[in-house]
């Protein structure tokens, strides 16, 4: 696992230095550079050596160095591969290193490639006898890529925060980046929260030709939408996909730990695991100090799952003061506005201290069902509630039906902050003329699946923003800060295609809403896992607004500070914090989803 970073167009070592030296925490084991001084191209890496320890040593080059690579990521098919290039004639000089695969398959393959790899994966390979840089991003966004192009200017980098280091990339805020955040808690790909820096979306790559500065992107995979290709439940060929998936991620030559919290798909996978024959492994769950906090503790049941699969298990207890200790640390490592769930970040400082690698259960939501989200559109008395929530928030009822009548679907699907509610007092006048609603996104998204189903629709959709944006987003961000490799075994793509190939109204019901999976794996759960219901990985946020953290949300808020900004309506405090403290629960999500933006702002705007 690693941090990647490089530039074309001009020639800088001490920049290339700066920028790989901003995410040592992504590769504290070893790091390199390529520098081509002729061409004006510059590739470095930062490395957590985890895959052939002694010979993976990037930027790696082939036999005659005319083709060079910075990878991150793991390829889960890497031995089968070695075996089929050996077979065409290619000679590897490492032992078992997948960075080297890439250089051999790109020989013989080209940007064919991306098709033959299995695992998750950001790379960038530069051709010294075609001039081109050649990047790529694996099928559903696990590992993360930042590009720029300015003036014949080129750059990318795993993290943001390398990224504008560049010169040529300013901090100019995309304001539609921003305004959509606000709905969905997270930034939408391809846009970043900086006008001049783009995210390489899942599934997609870039060629850039060094010469003519042309840069084209293309998309080499979809997410699939449903196949029919069974009529049926086939648990037995979905259960051998989980089995080797989880044991093909589990791949390592380092020991490897579990996130285990109370949940069905954190205790399948560590009973695939174990059933697979993996050994010695720990898992980690996390707990929270205070009488309130009870409601999201799953440390009792994580700990029975753990002595059955007889796992070496450690606990984490998470209070106030924790969290005011290491929020600012969060929001520095997670590169944009983020306002999703933060419990991840203590449970990879833990890991950190006994081990490289992590399996989590993320994805296993998205993929079986999401616990409902599509039930809204199969229930008319339940889209009539949604459609009245927001008058909860403001009384424009004429702006709210023509936003329902433009864009039906996407006003029904999950956000964060109504439309009406953004425009008329969350933001500045100034800011929201000339910007799209974020209904649109989402409306756009349901319009271009084909399958006709709302569950198809909605998988894709969050295959589409929430798990890359958001869930997958924040697992690289939080384990990467600790140094820590987190592999998803649930997002392999041979096992989304297998899963999608059986009827939504198969996959899940809505008496049982995780249906194929838990019916798939139930002798692996515990009675306690699925007795105990659906219950979010968070953090009692809603009590520390009103408590730890209120200082802090009456300093963010004052109309002096929003009037300097100018970003935000003067007015917000006493029309959504101050009714927010006198009881108006309601409006937490939109208070958090500010606060977070707030502090952001505050360490990479004003603290640049």
């Amino acid at each position: 696992m690693c941090g990647i970073t490089g530039f074309a167009g001009f020639n800088n070592s001490d920049l290339l230095r700066r920028m790989n030296d901003s995410m040592y925490h992504r590769g504290p084991d070893d790091s390199g550079e390529y520098i081509n001084l002729e061409r004006k191209v510059s590739l470095a890496m930062r490395r957590l050596s985890i895959i052939d320890l002694a010979y993976g040593k990037q930027p790696m080059a082939n036999e005659d160095q005319t083709v060079w690579v910075v990878f991150n990521g793991e390829i889960y098919n890497a031995a089968s591969l070695r075996q089929s290039l050996q077979a065409a004639g290619h000679r590897f000089a490492s032992d078992h290193s997948d960075t080297e695969i890439l250089l051999h398959l790109y020989e013989e393959k080209n940007y064919e490639m991306l098709k033959f790899l299995n695992g998750m994966f950001a790379f960038v390979i530069y051709d010294l006898k075609k001039n081109l840089l050649f990047g790529a991003r694996d099928r559903v966004g696990i590992k993360p890529l930042y590009y720029s192009l300015n003036n014949g200017v080129f750059g990318f980098a795993s993290e943001l925060k390398t990224l504008i280091l560049m010169p040529s990339v300013s901090r100019k805020i995309n304001y539609q980046s921003l305004y959509d955040y606000m709905s969905f808690q997270c930034v939408p790909s391809p846009m970043t929260i900086f006008d001049d820096a783009h995210k390489l979306a899942a599934g997609c790559f870039f060629v850039y030709n060094v010469n003519s500065h042309n840069f084209k992107l293309s998309k080499y995979w979809s997410f699939p939408g449903s196949t029919k290709k069974y009529n049926s439940i086939d648990e037995v060929s979905l259960r051998e996909k989980l089995e080797k998936s989880v044991l093909s991620w589990s791949a390592s030559d380092v020991p490897l730990a579990c996130s285990l919290s109370g949940g069905i798909d954190s205790t399948a996978l560590l009973g695939l695991l174990s059933t697979s024959g993996v050994k010695n492994i720990k898992t980690f769950s996390l707990g929270f100090s205070g009488q309130g906090e009870k409601r999201f503790d799953e440390r009792i049941t994580a700990r029975n799952t753990a002595k059955i699969y007889n796992s070496e298990h450690f606990e984490i207890i998470l209070s106030p003061d924790d969290l005011l200790k290491d929020l600012d640390d969060m929001v520095w490592h997670l590169d944009e506005p983020y306002a999703g769930g933060l419990p991840s970040w203590y449970i990879f400082k833990a890991m950190k201290e006994q081990v490289k690698v992590a399996l989590t259960g993320t994805g296993g939501d998205e993929l079986f069902g999401n616990y409902g989200k599509w039930i809204i559109f199969e229930q008319p008395l339940l889209q009539i509630r949604a459609l009245l929530k927001p008058f909860l928030f403001d009384s424009s009822f004429f702006k709210t039906c023509r936003m329902i009548k433009k864009f039906p679907q996407g006003y029904l699907y999950h956000r964060c902050i109504p439309e009406i509610l953004k425009r008329e007092s969350v933001f500045h006048s100034e800011i929201t003329k000339d910007l799209r609603p974020s209904e649109f996104f989402i409306q756009h998204l349901w319009d271009t699946v084909s399958s006709s189903s709302a569950r198809d629709k909605v998988t894709s959709i969050d295959f589409s923003l929430q798990l890359p944006e958001e869930f997958l987003h924040m697992t690289d961000r939080f384990s990467m800060a600790h140094s820590v490799e987190a592999r998803v075994p649930f997002l392999d793509h041979a096992l989304i295609e297998e899963v999608m190939s059986v009827p939504a109204d198969i996959r899940t019901k809505p008496g049982s809403l995780k249906y194929l999976f838990i019916e798939t794996v139930k002798d692996l759960l515990p009675s306690s896992v699925c007795a105990a219901g659906k219950r979010g990985f968070v953090i009692p946020t809603d009590r520390w607004l009103r408590g730890v953290l209120k200082e802090r949300v009456d300093s963010l808020f004052a109309k002096k500070y929003l009037k300097k900004q100018a970003i935000f309506n003067p007015e917000i405090y006493d029309r959504i914090i101050r009714p927010y403290y006198r009881g108006k629960t309601y409006l937490h999500s939109v208070v958090w989803t500010i606060f977070m933006f707030q502090l952001w702002y505050k360490k990479f705007i004003e603290n640049e």
